[in-house]
């Protein structure tokens, strides 16, 4: 990363995306100005930064730029930006705070006398009609907001053929997905994608209490295959059948390896304040002496109370030798 990028991290973006942001904001966040570079280089990026720092923005803001102001490509490859959300109400929430950055950067658009196309959002949940998901497969939107468990149904459909053009993929609130059987879901979904696009996705990842990285950038870049050049030489499999059918489906480790992920980590960590009180001694040894004394001196009335007793009977004794 250079210097002039960390510097100017909005330098990447188009002129009326620039316009805005500036007008909107007063300066990038922190996730921002750190993931905007790697993600503009086209690099799959995993984002940690908390609830409010504007991940979401980081993560969409070149997207936008690149729909709104590239070449529109042709009807059946419109559909360019997939978003995955593992909660419905995220994905709606997620449309509609698109359309303020959409509204505002058209505006400056406008007023810089510079074309560009309004990109079409599209949502398939399991609560989309059927005539919107009819309509998304004769006229793909520029951008799909789904969940993991739609887009497996997307890949089984009709429609799977419009996301042959996907070219960026964000997943937000990833962390909810690595450890479960979703996830695991998620992961062949995403290479069922990944077979049938015309090139390899840019991935995204979102979330604000993701740990560890390292793990969490595995599971957003998955695996791919190493193809090593090895001397040509008879296929044992072929002789042995049996020998065949056990490793047909096993993979050994060196032959697979992770694809690269930049990790973008801007976490706020909480200060931690230790204080260690220790009770002053001196003066528990004080109490605790006063309190030996009050019990030696209850011990004292008491014998002084016995003594009397003892007296008592004496005199007693006393009167019976005088009878």
């Amino acid at each position: 990363m250079s210097a002039r990028a960390v510097s100017d991290p909005l330098e990447p973006f188009h002129p009326a995306v620039r316009a805005w942001f500036t007008a909107a904001f007063p300066e990038p966040t922190p996730p921002q100005a750190s993931g905007w570079p790697p993600i503009s280089r086209g690099e799959s990026t995993l984002i940690l930064a908390p609830t409010g720092s504007g991940k979401t923005l980081a993560a969409f803001l070149w997207c936008l730029d690149k729909l709104m102001f590239t070449p529109v490509p042709e009807k059946a490859r419109r559909c360019r930006v997939l978003y995955i959300s593992p909660l419905k109400a995220l994905a709606a929430d997620v449309e509609r705070n698109l359309r303020s950055p959409l509204a505002g950067i058209a505006r400056m658009a406008d007023a810089r006398g510079e074309p560009y196309l309004r990109p079409a959002i599209a949502m398939r949940t399991g609560d989309t009609p059927a005539n919107e998901r009819a309509r998304f497969q004769r006229e793909p939107a520029d951008l799909l907001i789904t969940t993991p468990e739609s887009l497996y149904l997307l890949l089984t459909s009709n429609a799977r053929d419009a996301l042959r053009s996907i070219d960026t993929i964000i997943i937000d609130e990833i962390h909810a997905l690595v450890p479960t059987k979703r996830g695991a879901h998620l992961a062949l979904s995403l290479e069922r994608l990944l077979a049938r696009s015309a090139q390899s996705p840019q991935r995204i990842g979102l979330s604000a209490t993701q740990r560890p990285l390292d793990e969490v950038a595995h599971f957003l870049g998955g695996v791919e295959p190493v193809v090593t050049a090895s001397p040509r030489r008879a296929d044992r499999s072929l002789l042995e059948p049996s020998r065949g059918l056990e490793h047909e489906f096993a993979a050994h480790r060196s032959h697979m390896r992770y694809r690269p992920v930049t990790i973008v980590d801007t976490g706020a960590r909480k200060a931690l304040r230790l204080t260690i009180e220790v009770p002053d001694q001196g003066s528990q040894g004080s109490q605790g002496s006063q309190g030996s004394q009050g019990s030696q001196g209850s011990q004292g009335s008491q014998g002084s109370q016995g003594s009397q007793g003892s007296q008592g009977s004496q005199g007693s004794q006393g009167s019976q030798g005088s009878q």
